[in-house]
C-alpha cells in the first residue's frame, strides 16, 4: 500500500498532495477550495511548458453536461448550425414602416415557420430520445429534460413527443411531409395522430393511409379542434361501410364510460352558498342545457337585482345560467319526483304568519338552511313548494294549495291584457315574464286573471322585497319606489 505524503518527496516529480486534499482524508469533509481545484494541471518541472488553468466560464442557465447551450457557437452538425443562423437573421427592426399587406403576409409566412420549426423539435426531440440525452443528468424522459432545459411546460413537452415519435415512425408518409412542409402544426399534428390511433388494429393498411393523406389535407382549412371532429368519423368519410360498424362501436363504449364516470358533489360554504361539480354523460348534458337554455334566454338575460342597476347588459353566462338553474329547480313539480321516505322530494319552507305578511324574521329550511322572509314570500307566490305558515303558538295554519298557480289560459289572458311586464319603464314581453297575485295569495288573494298580472323576473324578486315600496297606477302599470 503506498501512502500519501504531502511533503513531494515520495518519489521523484510526483505531484505534491494539496492541503486542502489531505484535510478531506483525515475529516472527511470537503472544503470550499476543492471546488477550483480540478483545473489545476500539475506539469513536472523541466519537462513541459507551464500550463495556465483555464478561464472561469459564468453559468449560462440549466443544462445537461456536455450538451452546448448556445447554438451560435462550435458546433459540428449542421441542423444546429442552421438553426443558430435562423435565429440569429429575425428581427424586429423596421416593423414601424411595414405595410398592411406586409404584416399580412408576414403572419402567415412566420406561422408556416413556426410550423416547421415545431416539426423540427419534434423530430429532434425524438433522436434525443434515442441518444439518451436526458440520461446525462437523470430526467426521466427527453421530453422532460427538454421541458427542464428551455422552461416549456410538460404537457407541451410531451405533445413534441407524441409528435415525433409518429412522425419518425407510423406516421411517416403523409403527416411528416406536412409538418415539414408547414401545412401542419404541431397542434394539429397532435389530434391527427390520436385520431390515427384509434383506427381499429386490424384496419388494412391503405385504409390508414388514406385516412392520414385525408386528415393532412383538411389541416390546410381546419383547426385543431375542428380535426378533432372530422378525425372521430375519418374511417366513415373514407369507408362509410366500415366506418359506420367503428363509430358505432366507439359511441357505445364512450357512453359506458360516461355513465361509469358521472359524478355530483355539493357542498355548503356556511355563508348562504352550494359549491358543486358534476361530470355528466353528453346526452344529459345536452338535457340540461337545453332546460337552462329554456329560462336563461327568457327570463334573466340583462336583468339584475342591483336597485342602482334596473338592467345591466352583457351579463356573464355563467351568472346568467346560475339564475337559471335556481329557476328550473324552484319550477320542479313533486308530482314530476320519486318520494323520498315516504313523501314527496319537496322542501318545505317554515315561517310565520307575520313574516309572510311583510315581517322580516328568516324562514327555515327542512334541510337545515334559512332564507330571508322576502325570498320565502317571493317562493310562496310563484314556485311550486310547500309554505308551512306557522301561527303564535307554531301550529300549521295552512299549508298552501297548487291553486295557487295561474294556469296557462288564464297566462295567456294576461299576455293580451297586459302586453308583458306591468312594471313601470319595462318593456319585457309576456314570454319573459311570470304570473303575480296583485293581492299577495297568503292574504286571501284569487288566482284569477283579474286579481293577477305579469312581471319580469326582476320587478318579480322586487315586489316581494322589502326595500321597495309598490304603487298601483291607474294605467295598470306598478311602480317600484325604494324606501329612504
Amino acid at each position: 500500500m503506498t501512502g500519501v505524503s504531502s511533503s513531494g518527496d515520495a518519489g521523484g516529480g510526483e505531484p505534491p498532495v494539496p492541503d486542502w486534499l489531505e484535510h478531506a482524508f483525515a475529516t472527511g469533509e470537503w472544503p470550499a477550495e476543492a471546488d477550483n481545484s480540478y483545473s489545476t494541471v500539475f506539469v513536472p518541472p523541466g519537462r513541459h511548458d507551464e500550463v495556465p488553468p483555464p478561464a472561469a466560464v459564468e453559468p449560462a442557465g440549466w443544462a445537461a453536461p456536455g450538451v452546448p447551450v448556445d447554438v451560435g457557437g462550435d458546433v459540428d452538425h449542421p441542423v444546429v448550425a442552421a438553426i443558430g443562423g435562423a435565429s440569429g437573421a429575425l428581427t424586429f427592426d423596421g416593423l414601424d414602416w411595414m405595410s398592411a399587406a406586409d404584416a399580412g403576409a408576414g403572419l402567415v409566412a412566420v406561422q408556416r415557420l413556426v410550423a416547421r420549426a415545431s416539426a423540427l423539435a419534434a423530430v429532434l426531440l425524438a433522436r434525443a430520445e434515442e441518444l439518451e440525452v436526458h440520461r446525462e443528468n437523470g430526467a426521466s424522459t427527453a421530453a422532460v429534460w427538454w421541458a427542464n432545459a428551455t422552461a416549456l411546460t410538460r404537457r407541451d413537452a410531451y405533445r413534441f413527443a407524441r409528435v415525433g415519435d409518429a412522425i419518425t415512425g407510423r406516421c411517416g408518409t403523409h403527416l411528416a411531409t406536412g409538418c415539414a412542409a408547414g401545412a401542419v402544426n404541431v397542434e394539429q399534428a397532435d389530434v391527427i395522430v390520436s385520431a390515427l390511433d384509434e383506427l381499429p388494429g386490424d384496419l388494412p393498411v391503405e385504409l390508414r393511409l388514406e385516412a392520414e393523406e385525408t386528415l393532412v389535407g383538411f389541416a390546410a382549412d381546419h383547426d385543431a379542434r375542428a380535426l378533432r371532429a372530422i378525425g372521430k368519423k375519418i374511417l366513415t368519410v373514407i369507408a362509410p361501410e366500415v366506418g359506420e360498424a367503428h363509430e358505432a362501436a366507439v359511441l357505445e363504449k364512450e357512453e359506458r364510460e360516461a355513465r361509469a364516470a358521472s359524478r355530483l358533489t355539493m357542498v355548503s360554504d356556511g355563508r348562504g352558498r352550494v359549491h358543486g361539480r358534476f361530470t355528466l354523460p353528453e346526452l344529459h348534458g345536452a338535457m340540461l342545457r337545453k332546460a337552462l337554455d329554456a329560462y336563461a334566454a327568457p327570463q334573466h338575460l340583462n336583468s339584475s337585482d342591483d336597485p342602482e342597476q334596473r338592467f345591466r347588459r352583457e351579463r356573464p353566462t355563467p351568472e346568467r345560467y346560475g339564475l337559471a338553474f335556481q329557476q328550473l329547480l324552484e319550477m320542479l313539480d313533486q308530482k314530476d319526483l320519486p318520494a323520498a321516505g315516504g313523501t314527496g322530494a319537496t322542501v318545505l319552507v317554515t315561517m310565520t304568519l307575520e313574516s309572510l305578511l311583510g315581517g322580516l324574521a328568516t324562514a327555515s329550511l327542512d334541510t337545515g338552511g334559512a332564507i330571508s322572509a322576502g325570498e320565502a314570500r317571493r317562493l310562496a307566490c310563484g314556485a311550486r313548494i310547500i309554505p308551512a305558515v306557522l301561527g303564535a303558538k307554531s301550529e300549521v295554519l295552512d299549508l298552501g294549495r297548487t291553486a295557487r298557480f295561474h294556469t296557462r289560459a288564464m297566462r295567456t289572458a294576461m299576455a293580451i291584457r297586459d302586453g308583458g311586464c306591468v312594471a313601470e319603464g319595462c318593456d319585457r314581453p309576456p314570454h319573459q315574464t311570470q304570473a303575480h297575485h296583485l293581492t299577495a295569495w297568503a292574504r286571501g288573494g284569487a288566482t284569477n286573471v283579474e286579481d293577477g298580472c305579469l312581471l319580469c323576473d326582476q320587478h318579480h324578486r322586487q315586489v316581494h322585497d322589502p326595500l321597495y315600496l309598490v304603487e298601483r297606477l291607474g294605467t295598470g302599470k306598478l311602480r317600484f319606489i325604494r324606501r329612504e
